[in-house]
């Protein structure tokens, strides 16, 4: 069941507040499309970071991005613990923690706690991706469109990487900022199920994935096309220009919604 429960249109891109009950749950969602849109238009799905949400800044700037230049729709939802999901202290205390292992400062490491958390975390945000995708497909702006994308990094890879694999309407992803770290089995056997192109960008002084874990997954993947993208840096300092190459591989494996587009040109 689909509940809108607002839209703003803001610079000739529409965003609508809506949310989804799975397994008893309400799971806050928003989807981006150009302002007036109707008919069929490649869809984005994005996965937010640890600690982040749903209408954080930088994905929603590129969400926007995608309306206006390419003519797309973008999908996100909050991950369970995250977001409109948790009170604005809980919010404030993983943002705290999280923010600690980014900066490398007490435990980085990935415990056997985080491990644990994660896939129950993954466990739940699976099927609630897979019913948020239902239902938007249903909308008249996306209207059952086979042109699918991922993207996420960091957490967004951790929850997407199991996802895509189970999802076989995406044609492409982006993943990130993650690794295979040893005995992650099931996370393992997910990135080798993964047969779409993949880009996959990472940074070299990453705290949080370090580098041969990074490499580790990106050789997991079962992909004949994939591309690895490292910067130098930090967990939390991808290049801005890492933005314009991900715009076009999207362009590549999902074309343009051509009439949308001209109409922001």
């Amino acid at each position: 069941m689909v509940t809108f429960t607002r839209e703003r249109s803001e610079g000739g891109v529409t965003e609508r507040l809506f949310d989804l009950t799975v397994a008893g749950e309400r799971v806050p969602a928003v989807i981006w499309a150009p302002e007036g849109a109707r008919g069929q238009r490649p869809l984005i799905l994005m996965g937010h970071g640890g600690s982040q949400h749903k209408k954080i800044g930088t994905l929603a700037a590129r969400a926007r991005q995608y309306a206006k230049r390419l003519g797309y729709a973008t999908l996100a939802i909050d991950a369970p613990g995250h977001g409109d999901r948790i009170s604005r202290e809980q919010a404030e205390q993983l943002s705290r923690e999280v923010g600690a292992r980014v900066r490398g400062q007490g435990n980085s490491g990935f415990t056997p706690e985080m491990a644990k958390a994660m896939a129950e975390r993954t466990r739940r945000a699976v099927p609630e991706w897979k019913a948020a995708l239902d239902a938007t497909l249903a909308f008249d702006f996306v209207a059952h469109t086979t042109q699918i994308g991922y993207w996420g990094v960091s957490m967004g890879t951790a929850i997407g990487v199991p996802f895509v694999a189970e999802e076989p309407r995406i044609k492409c992803a982006v993943f990130g900022l993650a690794g295979l770290r040893p005995g992650q089995t099931a996370f393992e056997e997910a990135a080798k199920a993964i047969h779409i192109p993949v880009e996959f960008v990472f940074q070299w002084e990453d705290a949080v994935a370090p580098r041969e874990n990074g490499i580790a997954l990106f050789d997991a993947f079962g992909s004949k096309e994939k591309t690895m993208h490292i910067n130098p840096g930090e967990h939390v300092a991808i290049p801005n220009f890492e933005g314009a190459s991900w715009e076009r591989f999207y362009s590549r494996h999902l074309g343009k919604a051509e009439a949308m587009a001209r109409a922001f040109e």
